[in-house]
């Protein structure tokens, strides 16, 4: 059952997209250093390091995760394998400005996959939160001129955007279904190691099949390893952490609103590392995406 959305509960909710647009930004930094589907794959194993010395006895035979292996698997292909993968896939094919677009119907198809697929009913509550937090996310993409949006054109790479927010919406509904063993429900650290575990599988099949169908290289050296060390520990395990639990406590409806601040951290980090200034529609965005989480919370 959701509970109301607390103060501690909005700051769980705001910590992932801080991190995931630092993601992005990172994503996009080394993208000529690292093929997309290998990036997605390193990342999640050193993510697998960094939870076993915490969660090891999850990997035993007889354990919960072998009990749970077909669900788990298809968490881990949605979760891991596909969602960051599409997304680094994007940021080679297609504008940043693009994908920032496309990534912004999260709440909407967060919405959609409720109602058809999990029976949860929309309301228009909902329907006018999801329009006020998308109207902030359109103001961050146009910069304040909406001519901007006008010249925007969608190439076959966006396509990999949207179908990352499909899967990001599916895995959301399958994490609040309470059927895997309650032993790794009541250990987080458990829990995202046995989907990473199952997700490895997956990035790295997907990874294999990019080194045998493209010139796939990687440029080692410290910029590559701080990225690696920075998206694993960041937008992978504490990321998918906090959401986990925001996710428990008032639902992936409510907390699909959060994932529009991401354009906007985006742009704030990218001020920072670029000397720019933030600008007056960054505050105006800030209220309409506030404003579509605040009445899209009221009962």
């Amino acid at each position: 059952m959701t509970q109301r959305l607390s103060p501690a509960t909005a700051l769980l909710l705001t910590l992932p997209p801080l991190l995931w647009a630092g993601n992005a930004v990172v994503g996009r930094a080394v993208h000529e250093l690292i093929p997309p589907m290998t990036l997605n794959f390193l990342r999640w194993l050193l993510a697998f390091v960094i939870l076993v010395p915490l969660a090891w006895r999850v990997l035993r035979p007889g354990s919960a995760m072998w009990t749970g292996w077909k669900r788990l698997s298809l968490l881990g292909l949605l979760g891991i394998g596909c969602y960051n993968a599409l997304q680094y896939l994007a940021l080679q094919t297609s504008t940043p400005l693009n994908v920032t677009l496309v990534a912004s119907s999260i709440p909407v198809w967060m919405l959609a996959v409720g109602a058809l697929c999990f029976g949860k009913p929309v309301s228009r509550r909902q329907v006018l939160g999801a329009l006020l937090s998308i109207a902030g996310v359109l103001v961050v993409l146009s910069r304040g001129q909406w001519s901007l949006l006008l010249a925007v054109r969608l190439v076959p790479g966006d396509m990999y955007v949207l179908l990352a927010t499909l899967a990001w919406a599916f895995y959301s509904w399958l994490l609040t279904e309470p059927k895997d063993p309650p032993e790794l429900r009541r250990d987080w650290a458990a829990f995202l190691l046995a989907q990473i575990f199952f997700g490895l599988g997956w990035s790295g099949l997907f990874a294999a099949g990019e080194w045998s169908l493209v010139d796939a290289h990687i440029r080692w050296g410290w910029p590559l390893a701080a990225a690696l060390l920075y998206i694993a520990i960041g937008p992978a395990v504490l990321a998918y952490r906090c959401w986990g639990l925001g996710l428990q406590r008032v639902g992936p409806a409510m907390a699909g609103f959060f994932t529009n601040l991401t354009p906007l951290f985006a742009a704030l980090l990218s001020a920072a590392f670029l000397g720019e200034l933030p600008h007056l529609y960054h505050g105006l965005a800030f209220l309409l995406i506030v404003g579509g989480i605040v009445v899209s919370a009221r009962r």
